[in-house]
């Protein structure tokens, strides 16, 4: 090539070339531009269903101290603790009738539930009163300096209002994240924009300083519309939220029942001195491994039952009805009882004499009187009488406990219709698939009169089972020395097990 072909001027082919290039060059701006253009779009709708974290993820911290620790744990235990207890206490110990009372219509009606049921109502009612409370959680006293995270110095007018446009926000979100492909089909972006330009209006009136209550109750009615307008079909009604709170809250109380703890009222005084009548107690129902409902099978079986457990089971001879006793003999036990005192295996249960024991059983006017024992049992030891009135042969048996079931009786020994009286009195076990649980303590007294003394005795324990409010009655309280004195003496452990059984009848 020459120097001439070097420096010779452009022509129009080199013209050419570049306005091609260029044309090119513009064409590939455009296909850039075009691909920013859509981006964009993709992201504004993405961001359309993805509201910011802002006012409602940090306002409590970033607008002022945080309430003190100690103030809001006594709001929380006070307002949704304690008092929703107490106030279900109340009125499941006021809808319990008293002994031998029936009432008619609505009030019958009631009253029949919660006697049979006291606990599943109780926290039925518990719920409700939680509800209740929730609905007015910004007037309770201690709501101003405890409840998190409302920003510092809302006027109280407010208080409500902010705590609903923050619930509202994570509704928001929520529905968003949870519905974000039903919501990009159905809701077209430029009303995803709107929803979202309202929501962080409602932001900015929440965090705005000084705080406008006009322009936030106008943002807060804005976005809620429009929540409600473009999310309805995804929001839950407060009717349905509270129906799925109660639901869960009886079905929490149905398993409890089934597995954990049952709730069962003393209709007579086959147990008396350890049981009164009309006590209420709980029942552990996993102590001997939890039942598989409607069936006779338990998850992991812990039976037998030990000597000397108070136990919840369906009478034998009538399974609809539920007793409750105290296991003397077990599988491969020979019993016999001697003027109510029980014999194992040829081998007497140790007692300790304690005094004369009077006391009433309801819808009886008279007193009756009996003789008083602490009972030795294995590491149990327990209160017994023998009435001095007694229809019951001076001995009873021999009985066989078979494999598979245990042998119980009252600890009104000359007053309980127990397994030395079952199937025309030739005795009879309790089979385990009838028992139902172990008795823990008593949760509610209500007898003749309310006996506070024993809220929360423990059924099984050191007697005389009393419980933290109250002192003895007067009839247990005179014998207390007595009882002690044979507490004091009481048999060294070896010399309160029985010998081991062995014959067994199959």
């Amino acid at each position: 090539m020459s120097k001439d072909d070097d420096t010779r001027k452009p022509t129009e082919l080199d013209h050419a070339e570049k306005h091609g290039e260029k044309r090119e060059s513009d064409n590939d701006d455009v296909v850039a531009k075009d691909r920013e253009k859509g981006a964009s779009a993709s992201d504004q709708a993405e961001a359309s269903v993805r509201p910011e974290r802002g006012a409602r993820g940090e306002r409590g911290e970033g607008d002022g101290p945080p309430p003190k620790r100690i103030l809001r744990t006594l709001y929380w235990a006070l307002w949704f603790g304690f008092v929703p207890f107490g106030m279900a206490c109340l009125l499941v110990w006021a809808l319990t009738p008293a002994s031998g009372v029936e009432h008619s219509g609505v009030l019958g009606w009631a009253e029949s539930w919660v006697r049979d049921q006291p606990v599943p109502m109780g926290i039925v009612t518990f719920t409700l009163f939680e509800v209740a409370l929730w609905a007015v959680r910004h007037r309770l006293p201690l709501a101003f300096h405890a409840y998190p995270p409302l920003r510092a110095g809302l006027p109280n007018s407010m208080r409500g209002p902010f705590d609903r446009a923050r619930a509202l926000l994570e509704e928001a979100e929520d529905i968003l994240e949870r519905n974000h492909d039903a919501i990009v089909r159905d809701v077209s972006a430029k009303e995803r924009e709107k929803l979202q330009a309202d929501l962080e209006a409602l932001e900015e009136s929440m965090e705005r300083e000084p705080f406008n209550e006009d322009a936030f109750v106008d943002a807060l009615v804005k976005a809620d519309g429009e929540v409600d307008v473009r999310l309805g079909r995804w929001r839950k009604s407060e009717v349905r939220e509270y129906a799925e709170s109660i639901f869960v809250a009886i079905a929490v109380a149905m398993a409890l029942r089934f597995f954990v703890v049952e709730a069962f009222k003393i209709p007579s005084g086959s147990m008396i001195p350890t049981l009164q009548v009309g006590d209420h107690i709980f029942v552990n129902k996993f102590t001997y491994g939890p039942a598989i409902p409607w069936t006779q099978k338990r998850f992991w079986s812990r039976m037998p039952p030990e000597r000397g457990d108070v136990i919840v089971f369906a009478y034998p001879e009538r399974e609809e009805q539920d007793f409750i006793k105290r296991v003397i003999a077990i599988p491969g036990d020979k019993l016999e009882v001697r003027g109510g005192h029980p014999i194992i295996n040829g081998w007497e249960v140790p007692s300790c004499s304690a005094g004369t024991y009077s006391y009433v059983e309801s819808q009886d006017t008279s007193r009756h009187d009996g003789e008083l024992f602490v009972e030795f049992l294995e590491d149990e030891a327990y209160l017994t009488l023998y009435d001095h009135v007694s229809s019951s042969p001076d001995y009873q048996g021999p009985f066989y406990a078979k494999p598979g079931e245990v042998w119980v009786m009252g600890d009104n020994r000359n007053n309980s219709h127990d397994s030395r009286m079952w199937w025309n009195y030739q005795g009879g076990g309790v089979p385990y698939k009838n028992i139902k649980g172990r008795a823990l303590f008593v949760w509610l007294s209500l007898g003749d009169q309310f006996d506070r003394s024993r809220i929360f005795a423990p059924v099984m324990g050191r007697p005389p089972a009393r419980g933290p409010f109250g002192p003895l009655p007067e009839t247990m309280r005179s014998l207390e020395p007595n009882i002690e004195k044979c507490l004091r003496n009481r048999p060294p452990l070896e010399r309160t097990r029985p010998p081991p059984g062995g014959q067994v009848v199959k």
